[in-house]
């Protein structure tokens, strides 16, 4: 293999790696309409039903897991002064994906997002 293939690779395994969570589903496919978003209410899907312990712990992981690695990516920038988030320098890099799934949301699973 060559050197652009297997950074090619680490691209698209890094992009599926931050597409496996729900949450960072969300919240990049949200970006493609309405850029900034506002990450203080968090994006749970109507099918999850929360208990408030529950949401506590969403947003934690979303402080400290969620968007820290969403922004190490570069997929979003993210102002912790007003928890909001806008599309980052890398962005486009994963756009072709998010459009995929979204434009194909009726045949990937329910709890896809």
């Amino acid at each position: 293999m060559t050197g652009d293939t297997d950074s090619a690779d680490a691209g698209l395994d890094s992009m599926l790696d931050i597409l496996s969570n729900r949450y960072r589903r969300g919240v990049l496919v949200a970006l493609l309409d309405h850029n900034p978003q506002d990450v203080d209410d968090p994006q749970v899907p109507n099918d999850v039903h929360l208990e408030s312990g529950d949401l506590e712990q969403l947003m934690i992981n979303t402080r400290h897991t969620h968007l820290p690695k969403l922004a190490d990516a570069g997929f979003i920038e993210w102002d912790q002064e007003t928890n909001t988030v806008l599309k980052g320098p890398q962005f486009e890099e994963i756009r072709p994906l998010l459009e995929l799934m979204a434009n194909h949301a009726d045949e990937l699973p329910d709890d896809w997002l």
